[in-house]
């Protein structure tokens, strides 16, 4: 016999489905991801620490899980929400199901779910908290603990998610030696560089920018993350007298808003996101465009550029003409608000990496 779960919103509405996953409780925010796959990639990403995830593909669970496919050991989303879910996995080089995968990781799902009717309320009303269990709980219980959930907005994360302790990748003999602020690197970003023959050191997101110049790096990189940008001084301040020493350096998603804040302008929470693996973007040096990965909540508010002379944009987004890519006048800084390493999504934007490494 199928358990029931529930899931609770912050406006009211309530959805009863079945249960998966691990037998728990968690409260965070709800969003929608638009990929057709790559769902443990989405899972693992750091960004998404904080955040229920709604698939908007129908079928989850199809393929299992392997190591191979995580983006970071641990499993960052607190809640998924999908129409179907399959606990055997087809794939014969999975190493488990995604039922054992959560029940390992202490993810609560939801299925059997109108995904489309709940993504509607998310587009209309704005990303919002929300809370699942799988356990047996009173609604009046679930709205309580609901109702003192901290909400994204102001919440710094980065700190939650990131290394602990610096860490070395990479040959000695590199062509190049880069420090990577990690916000909740991506497995994939890091892939990327040590293809290109780059030898890495993953610094913790609060390390002193001196800790930082006492390796020598011929670049730093300012990684992805969950989180309001702008409940991080610290990584801002560390940017600013990174630009002030004009290091060459390069920016993904939070990245971008940490470079933007430094360089004088502002961010803003978007209204329920960019998710998903494919968004078209124009690149406004060479016109052309691309087709994006991308998971973010938050952006560059463009009315704050009005002012700031600068910051250049160079790229933007084609469905609402948000801000997709900066970079800084005069200095050897830029970034864009999408994941070029695309794990999972199109390889459209490989470039980015190849033009940081020329910069150095």
């Amino acid at each position: 016999m199928s358990k029931k779960g529930i899931l609770v919103l912050e406006n009211g509405d309530i959805f009863e489905g079945i249960a998966a996953g691990a037998s728990t409780t968690k409260v965070g925010e709800l969003c929608f991801n638009t990929g057709m796959t790559g769902y443990q990639e989405l899972f693992t990403d750091p960004s998404y620490y904080g955040q229920m995830l709604v698939m908007t593909s129908n079928h989850i669970g199809n393929y299992g899980t392997m190591k191979a496919d995580e983006e970071n050991p641990k499993t960052s989303i607190f809640g998924m929400i999908s129409r179907e879910f399959s606990d055997k996995a087809s794939r014969a080089i999975s190493s488990e199901s995604l039922q054992q995968y959560f029940e390992r990781h202490n993810v609560p799902a939801l299925h059997n779910i109108d995904t489309r009717k709940l993504v509607q309320i998310i587009r209309r009303q704005g990303a919002m908290n929300a809370i699942l269990t799988t356990e047996d709980k009173t609604i009046e219980e679930l709205q309580k603990e609901l109702a003192e959930a901290p909400k994204m907005k102001g919440s710094e994360l980065s700190s939650k998610v990131c290394t602990q302790t610096p860490y070395d990748l990479g040959s000695d003999s590199a062509k190049f030696r880069i420090a990577v602020y990690d916000f909740g690197i991506k497995q994939n970003i890091l892939n990327c560089f040590l293809s290109r023959n780059c030898q890495l050191r993953v610094f913790p997101a609060k390390t002193p920018i001196s800790e930082i110049l006492a390796w020598n790096p011929q670049g730093i990189f300012l990684s992805n993350g969950p989180g309001d940008p702008a409940s991080m001084d610290y990584a801002v301040e560390n940017t600013k007298a990174i630009l002030d020493k004009n290091i060459p350096t390069f920016g993904i998603c939070l990245g971008q808003q940490i470079l933007a804040l430094a360089a004088g302008a502002s961010t803003y929470k978007l209204h329920y996101g960019h998710r998903g693996l494919n968004h078209p973007v124009k690149n406004l040096i060479n016109q052309k465009s691309e087709i994006t990965s991308q998971n973010h909540g938050f952006g560059v508010d463009e009315e704050s550029l009005k002012s700031n002379s600068n910051i250049e944009i160079t790229h933007i987004n084609l469905n609402d003409n948000t801000i997709e890519g900066i970079r800084i006048k005069g200095k050897k800084a830029f970034s864009v608000q999408y994941h070029p390493e695309s794990s999972p999504g199109p390889h459209d934007s490989g470039y980015l990496f190849d033009e940081f490494l020329e910069m150095l």
